[in-house]
């Protein structure tokens, strides 16, 4: 069994931490580089986590064998994930390590380990798609056990059935192809990590910017990534960033990476809450300012009322629905303009006074189709366009 992991303080109810795909190929590369060099399987290997406090753990593997001749060995660890629901959980993190005729470590994947075909990443185009920590965590492992310049060794990860993972993953959009990623800044998963996400979110705006592409588009999520994308069939689906609640980091990265244009495609609790000014959406961080809803209705005609039932709505959907059954029609485009002018007023803050147009369109629950957008958002869409 992996080892038992640590437990999460100030969770409702405690969730078990993990490990990252890059420390368990860590292990099982420091495991098959003490087989090779040894000519013995180790059971369990300690490897160092990154970071100040450059914490030991330790990890079974899972299976070990060595080549007859003795010119390779294979590593399995198998990655808890913890408590957190990644599509990695479980997945046999495999490391064969082979002799090589000249000095030096070299590191390559194998099957069900992507490869980087676009820039932006941080990573060579054509190689491996693990990351930089992962890369130094697996040289410094093996580099314990042997010195690579005297004889040198070449790291291959594989992960059975990585492919069908990373189906489950932005790793195609990104230009990651073959399978999935080798990641992790710490070592270790946090469940339901709020700064996995956020990090995602800026990674899949750098790979966009690198693609000389200067539009692109957020999203809270599947329903309205589709929707979006039927809005803007003419983008790239690199262009489409699914922020979850990560809207001010994608801003300020879109503006760090020059790009010009930008549209945010919702519902209306995700906008109610950047028509009050609030960039981070995650409703445990802020919740919907019904006074602004109130006030949205009565610049859109709203009687008493309606502004008053408005004001003392359950979701920013009930107020929506209010809207709509007393034909307050200009309600949603009032919601969009409000939460495009906080947009580009949060873009401004970021650029030192230079313009990013950003623009914000509200999608129907039950239809999927724009229910309001801010000025001139729409006529620059196929909607518009007829």
């Amino acid at each position: 069994m992996p080892p038992s992991m640590a437990r999460v303080k100030g969770e409702r109810e405690k969730l078990r931490t993990g490990w990252t795909t890059g420390a368990c190929a860590t292990a099982a590369a420091k495991g098959a580089a003490l087989a090779l060099t040894t000519g013995e399987c180790p059971g369990r290997v300690e490897i160092t986590l990154p970071g100040k406090a450059a914490r030991k753990v330790s990890f079974e593997l899972e299976r070990c064998e060595l080549a007859p001749d003795g010119s390779w060995a294979e590593a399995v660890v198998v990655k808890d994930a913890g408590d957190d629901p990644d599509v990695t959980d479980g997945a046999h993190l495999t490391a064969r390590v082979a002799w090589r005729k000249s000095a030096g470590l070299v590191l390559t994947n194998g099957s069900g380990v992507g490869t980087v075909t676009k820039p932006g990443l941080g990573l060579p185009v054509g190689g491996p798609a693990i990351n930089s920590t992962p890369r130094a965590m697996i040289s410094s492992a093996v580099s314990e056990v042997h010195d690579v310049e005297e004889r040198g060794l070449e790291v291959t990860i594989s992960v059975p059935g990585g492919e069908r993972m990373a189906e489950k993953t932005t790793n195609g959009r990104l230009g990651i192809v073959g399978g999935i990623s080798i990641l992790g800044t710490t070592g270790i998963v946090r469940p339901f990590s709020t700064a996995a996400w956020a990090a995602s979110v800026v990674q899949a705006v750098d790979v966009m910017a690198a693609q000389n592409i200067d539009t692109f588009v957020l999203s809270t999520g599947g329903l309205t990534e589709r929707a979006a994308m039927r809005l803007l069939p003419e983008l790239e689906p690199v262009c489409f960033i699914e922020v979850g609640d990560f809207t001010g980091q994608a801003i300020r990265r879109a503006v760090g990476n020059g790009l010009r244009r930008g549209f945010f495609v919702g519902m209306a609790g995700k906008l109610a809450k950047l028509a009050a000014g609030v960039m981070m959406t995650h409703w445990t961080r802020s919740k919907v300012d019904n006074s602004v809803l109130a006030e949205i209705t009565r610049e859109a005609g709203g009687e008493a009322g309606t502004v008053r039932e408005v004001e003392g709505a359950n979701t920013a959907r009930h107020a929506y629905e209010i809207w709509l059954r007393d034909g307050l029609s200009e309600a949603p485009s009032i919601l969009c303009e409000r939460a495009a002018e906080n947009l580009r007023a949060h873009a401004r803050g970021e650029a030192n006074g230079e313009a990013l147009e950003l623009h914000a369109i509200l999608i129907d629950f039950d239809t999927l189709e724009p229910a309001g957008a801010s000025a001139g958002a729409l006529a620059k869409t196929a909607w518009g366009r007829g």
